[in-house]
């Protein structure tokens, strides 16, 4: 596997309203132990969105990665161009922050938000050139993840494509075990 894409819930779905809150340390390390074994095991890319919430932590994670000189790489495909415009100045911060990291940058549509068709366009563009997918999503607590699982799910169910969801039992055994080390 060369290429994953990471997604989740946005931010606020899970309650979170800044980026360096205490929970983004565990949701993290939760990230990093899902990706190490892939990177170690020849993943190349992590693709993501630019989304608030899992996906900029995503970003973050991968920037502290290339720190540890794990070799791996960072695009980050929006969905259209200014996805940014409405987010307050402190998640502006953020996202360009994480723009810093990414070694790849594109917009998916050439233009500004249309319509809902641009994030449909997005899944299925990310899922259709990657070679998996990671979701922090529980399928007990719907939220904006869903409709690029559904699409996630049926291409596994067609192919080969990775699809590995982290639940909210997952981020608890990290809480746990990383209170555990203290």
């Amino acid at each position: 596997m060369k290429s994953i894409a990471v997604t989740g819930y946005k931010n606020f779905e899970l309650g979170i309203f800044k980026k360096d809150a205490d929970e983004a340390i565990y949701i993290k390390e939760t990230m990093k132990r899902h990706l190490v074994p892939l990177i170690e095991d020849g993943l190349e890319w992590v693709i993501i969105s630019g989304q608030l919430g899992i996906e900029l932590w995503a970003g973050e994670v991968v920037g502290e990665l290339k720190k540890e000189a794990y070799a791996i790489k960072l695009a980050i495909l929006e969905p259209f161009e200014n996805q940014s415009g409405n987010w307050n100045e402190a998640n502006k911060i953020w996202a360009s922050e994480v723009l810093t990291i990414a070694d790849y940058h594109a917009f998916i549509t050439k233009r500004p938000y249309e319509n809902p068709s641009q994030f449909a366009a997005r899944d299925g563009f990310i899922i259709d050139n990657t070679d998996g997918a990671i979701l922090v999503y529980d399928l007990e607590k719907e939220g904006s993840p869903k409709f690029f699982y559904d699409r996630a799910k049926l291409a596994k169910e067609r192919s080969d494509y990775y699809l590995e969801c982290i639940d909210f039992y997952a981020l608890q055994d990290v809480v746990e075990d990383m209170n555990q080390a203290f």
